[in-house]
């Protein structure tokens, strides 16, 4: 039989040892998923049916590509927040080469002429302008540099100051790794979202995102009518960009979760992996 397939002896355990593989990896994360949804408030609200095979499968069979993992959902749902403490996850095993991050806020194009020249943030919004569609960041640049780390180079992202709108296209460098996360507003735009592996959706009540919203706002100094105004065109934009992207995302994750609970399940996930014999 292995002769008339055209496989080897090699080929045979191989296939067969990669299957059983899959399956633990497959058995381990459903445990993780099962014991989530008895929290009272669970981290994962919605999985495709394939994606947990999905990952298994790549994980065992594409040992030496890369994840490349993109987080969407509103402003303020709380992207950042589930980014940063998967990131304290993976630190904990102290291995170079796990994660690298690309943030989509910088990517924002550098706006701090249209600023000076409005002469502040409410006049500046009064004229129509908005930093809540895709045409106010670089998507084009930041696709190249998703695909470069994707083929393992070396890219420099830029960076974005909220307060001046300027952009330093010269920031920091950042490493290919076996999990690239990428975050942000538009990360599941179009224009990107064929070269995303897995997608995830954040999700997050109207009325928390704007608590959230404004007390940031006020940080990246904008309060009264200018952030009143800009929140009304981060609502308008969000139903037709961004809420749009719940619908094709792979996984829909809580944004009202605390962040030692996103690190709790995050940890096990990986330490399920690891303690795997590939």
């Amino acid at each position: 039989m292995i002769r008339d397939l055209g496989l080897t002896n090699y080929d045979y355990y191989s296939s067969r040892r990669d299957m059983e593989i899959v399956s633990q990896i497959v058995e381990a994360l459903n445990k993780i998923l099962e014991e989530d949804k008895k929290a009272q408030q669970p981290l994962f609200l919605k999985i495709s049916d394939t994606l947990i095979m999905d990952i298994a499968r790549k994980v065992v069979q594409e040992k030496k590509k890369n994840f490349l993992i993109g987080i969407t959902g509103e402003s303020a749902s709380g992207k950042t927040v589930f980014v940063d403490n998967t990131i304290k996850a993976c630190v904990k095993d102290k291995t170079e080469g796990i994660y690298t991050v690309i943030r989509c806020d910088d990517y924002y194009k550098d706006t701090s002429k249209e600023l000076q020249e409005a002469g502040s943030y409410e006049a500046l919004f009064k004229t129509g302008f908005s930093f809540d569609t895709p045409d106010v960041i670089n998507l084009d640049l930041m696709r190249e540099h998703l695909v470069a780390l994707k083929q393992g180079k070396t890219i420099k992202s830029p960076s974005y100051n909220f307060v001046t709108c300027e952009s330093n296209l010269d920031g920091e460098e950042k490493k290919p790794a076996k999990v690239i996360l990428t975050e942000g507003l538009y990360v599941l735009n179009e224009e990107v979202r064929d070269i995303i592996d897995v997608k995830v959706y954040v999700f997050t009540p109207l009325e928390v995102i704007k608590e959230r919203w404004y007390k940031r706002a006020k940080e990246r100094g904008k309060e009264g009518a200018a952030a009143d105004l800009q929140f009304a065109d981060v609502n308008k934009t969000a139903q037709k960009y961004i809420r749009p992207t719940y619908q094709i995302s792979d996984a829909i994750i809580n944004g009202l979760v605390s962040q030692e609970y996103i690190q709790e399940i995050t940890d096990k996930i990986f330490k399920a992996l690891k303690n795997i014999e590939y």
